[in-house]
């Protein structure tokens, strides 16, 4: 159906929001449209520097007849720094203590617009990567790992710490909790994952790091590869963490719990990220 170029703005780009990391033919659009491979060129300018002066995105062009367009999204340096301290301010509230030095994030891990953008920067993190599939496990670090599944467009499997006879046949590891040092166990369905795949671990908060050291564990035995780590608050921690390379959004500096004080820093995303 023929329409106005305004109209086919709008419409070219929902479609690339809506599937990120997919190629579209130049084709594609012409036929929708029913307009010339050129017109549609000129649109897809439009589109590109717009994504780029308001941080929302790459807009790659790949070339050849097997060629189109791809939209990678990313957020902007400014607009990470913002999101960061504004969620450091929000996390060293007083009511936010919990025992044990941990932090309250279920209420800020339950709102779309905090996920969107937790989403987004961890994406931007490994826009240079290749990620075959987001893996967490349950349940908190659920929500982040499919906000950043959504972003990559890939899938993203969830570890449990028990078994569930909805998941088959499942491959468990043992591992030692970084903070109480107990040995659990932790398992995902042999159906999750293929073998060979590249695997970013994603969760809510780390301590210790047993329990990102114990994703690595699984995802070696299903002769895939740990592309990278990153969680969206760390805390302060006086021993050896399992796990050294990782990327933490927010940083738990400071806990006193006599005092029933908090506070809570920018971790090293930007410094990792934005070098």
């Amino acid at each position: 159906m023929k329409i106005r170029r305004s109209e086919r703005l709008i419409d070219i780009t929902r479609y690339l929001l809506e599937r990120p990391h997919t190629l579209v033919p130049l084709t594609f659009f012409a036929k929708r449209y029913e307009s010339a491979k050129s017109s549609i060129s000129e649109d897809l300018g439009i589109v590109r520097r717009t994504f780029h002066n308001r941080g929302t995105g790459i807009l790659e062009t790949i070339p050849g007849a097997a060629g189109g367009v791809r939209f990678i999204p990313t957020i902007s340096q400014d607009e990470a720094t913002e999101f960061i301290e504004a969620m450091t301010a929000e996390l060293s509230e007083q009511s936010r203590l919990l025992p044990g030095g941990y932090v309250y994030l279920s209420d800020l891990l339950g709102q779309p617009e905090v996920l969107r953008t937790v989403g987004r920067l961890i994406a931007t993190q490994y826009v240079a990567q290749e990620v075959d599939a987001v893996m967490t496990v349950a349940t908190k670090g659920v929500p982040i790992a499919q906000s950043v599944s959504q972003y990559l467009n890939v899938p993203f499997v969830i570890v449990r710490r028990d078994s569930k006879i909805t998941e088959g046949s499942t491959v468990s590891v043992n591992y030692v909790s970084g903070s109480s040092e107990r040995v659990e166990k932790m398992e995902l369905s042999k159906r999750s994952l293929k073998k060979g795949s590249r695997v970013l671990v994603v969760d809510d908060f780390m301590k210790g790091g047993g329990t990102v050291n114990g994703m690595k564990s699984l995802i070696e035995e299903f002769e895939s590869e740990l592309v990278g780590v990153t969680v969206f608050a760390e805390s302060a921690f006086a021993g050896e963490r399992a796990i050294a390379d990782y990327t933490a959004l927010l940083s738990v500096d400071k806990v006193d719990s006599r005092d029933k004080t908090i506070h809570v820093a920018p971790g090293n995303y930007l410094r990792r990220t934005f070098k």
